[in-house]
């Protein structure tokens, strides 16, 4: 979805309210397509004194198996969006710091999808404290201890020998 900030980067207004939805569902994360409710974006795009800045957040729900355990997982979203926007660039190193709108019209959905994603752990779990499954029978260990005995290190094997005479 394409905002038409001319007038706001010219210092026409001062003020451009934001509150859209985008739906993200045919969007892939590692072979997963996690947002299954759109993503909805709310704040403003604001010209103070010439410096135009973007103060919004990303809310939504995303669904996914958590790396751990491997069970199925729901969390809620909330991806703050901070960004100064400028309709041209001093140096090739503003890219990194700035949101070029060279043509006046920013992409807020893809804005958003890139924010969403780049706030995203690189592990994602169902909880902070997943025990994951058992390495020998698989059981989640979230539910309960699984009853394996716990295989002893080989190379260790001559000390439990010794700790045991």
């Amino acid at each position: 979805m394409l905002i038409d900030l001319q007038s706001l980067l010219e210092g026409g207004c001062e003020r451009v309210s934001l509150d859209e939805s985008f739906d993200f569902s045919a969007q892939a994360l590692d072979g997963v397509f996690p947002f299954t409710t759109p993503v909805r974006v709310r704040g403003d795009i604001v010209n103070r004194a010439g410096i135009v800045t973007m103060h919004a957040a990303a809310e939504g729900t995303m669904r996914f198996v958590c790396d751990r355990c491997a069970a199925t997982a729901e969390r809620q979203l909330c991806v703050p969006m901070e960004h100064i926007l400028v309709s041209e660039l001093q140096s090739e190193d503003d890219a990194d710091r700035y949101i070029l709108v060279s043509d006046g019209k920013l992409d807020l959905s893809q804005l958003t999808l890139e924010d969403v994603f780049l706030s995203l752990p690189s592990k994602l779990l169902c909880s902070e404290d997943c025990k994951g499954i058992c390495p020998q029978c698989g059981k989640n260990l979230n539910e309960g201890p699984c009853g394996c005995k716990k295989e002893i290190d080989p190379r260790l094997a001559p000390f439990l020998d010794f700790l045991n005479s």
